[in-house]
């Protein structure tokens, strides 16, 4: 029998024995955390519905190429809860391959999106991402609103995302992070544990037994399974004998950054000669499109006068002289 009570991810509920406690999705889009009571370890789901819908209606990806994006989605939306920080996490693959730019943005109040780069004239229906990203290298960026910003890099030299975002801990000296991670076009899925510092189990040995076992349990989780499973299904599958504590679901959605004003910045970035060639070279028009979304922001010869002027990115009114 499943106890229903709902947890709250700002207290902790009293120790579970058995199946898990959980709360009932009651969104598409989420991350849900949960913890080991008798290890120091930490877990935590991810299930996007919308957002990865909203991200592929932009572009017409392939099949394999959708499922990358998908899972590098899933994992941003992992990572970001993890991270102790208000700002942006940025996530790019790149290669000399098929895909040569992978990119994911996440913020800190879990607002997300993302794009692809691709020849698809390379790209079969079965390919992976060692044929889809040869040579390929991924960097993580941490922007925070307030201080400096951070970047680690590492090479894509697993099976898969999941394999190299686990690579990407073991070599950073963090704390030991695994990834499960799953996308069909439809839903993207993910799954991360980590270790956490010593508190419980003080011993290296004990600790490492209890992380060798927690991630053998996940280990047996099919890509069926996860992708087709909710949260607690699943957790109830591999940590059944586990005390577990689950907590309420934090929303996550598509929405892209993208403004007039962060445009209209980049013309002024160009300096006010070059923006003015621009317009001469675009007849009277320069048009910035946002990759992401498609949104386009127009400004005409009006506009740029009137942002080297100091007057803003709004559009002049059409009664001002």
């Amino acid at each position: 029998m499943i106890d229903k009570r709902r947890l709250v991810s700002s207290a902790f509920a009293p120790k579970i024995h058995g199946p898990v406690t959980y709360c009932e999705l009651g969104m598409s889009d989420s991350t849900q955390r949960f913890l080991f009571d008798d290890t120091d370890i930490r877990g935590e789901m991810v299930s996007l519905t919308d957002t990865y819908s909203h991200v592929l209606a932009k572009h017409p990806y392939p099949q394999p190429v959708a499922q990358l994006l998908g899972e590098l989605l899933a994992a941003a939306s992992l990572l970001i809860g993890t991270l102790k920080f208000d700002g942006l996490l940025i996530l790019q693959a790149r290669s000399s391959g098929a895909v040569p730019l992978l990119m994911v943005e996440c913020s800190s109040a879990g607002e997300l999106r993302g794009i692809a780069r691709y020849d698809e004239a390379q790209i079969t229906a079965d390919a992976g991402l060692r044929e889809l990203m040869p040579e390929g290298m991924l960097a993580m960026t941490i922007d925070p609103a307030k201080g400096q910003r951070y970047q680690g890099i590492v090479g894509l030299e697993g099976d898969n995302l999941a394999e190299c975002f686990s690579s990407y801990f073991a070599t950073s000296e963090q704390l030991p992070t695994r990834f499960w991670l799953s996308a069909d076009g439809q839903r993207a899925r993910g799954l991360l544990l980590q270790q956490l510092p010593a508190d419980r189990i003080k011993d290296a040995e004990g600790r490492e037994a209890s992380w060798q076992h927690i991630s053998t349990l996940a280990n047996t989780l099919k890509t069926e399974e996860l992708l087709g499973l909710d949260n607690e299904t699943v957790l109830h599958r591999l940590y059944h004998e586990e005390p577990l504590r689950v907590f309420e679901p934090r929303a996550l959605q598509f929405r892209c950054s993208c403004s007039r004003e962060r445009s209209a910045n980049a013309l002024v970035s160009l300096g006010q000669e070059d923006a003015v060639q621009l317009l001469d070279e675009h007849e009277g028009n320069v048009v910035i499109d946002c990759q992401f979304c498609n949104q386009r922001y127009s400004f005409d010869a009006a506009d740029v006068a009137q942002l080297f002027a100091g007057g803003g990115s709004q559009s002049p009114s059409s009664t001002r002289h």
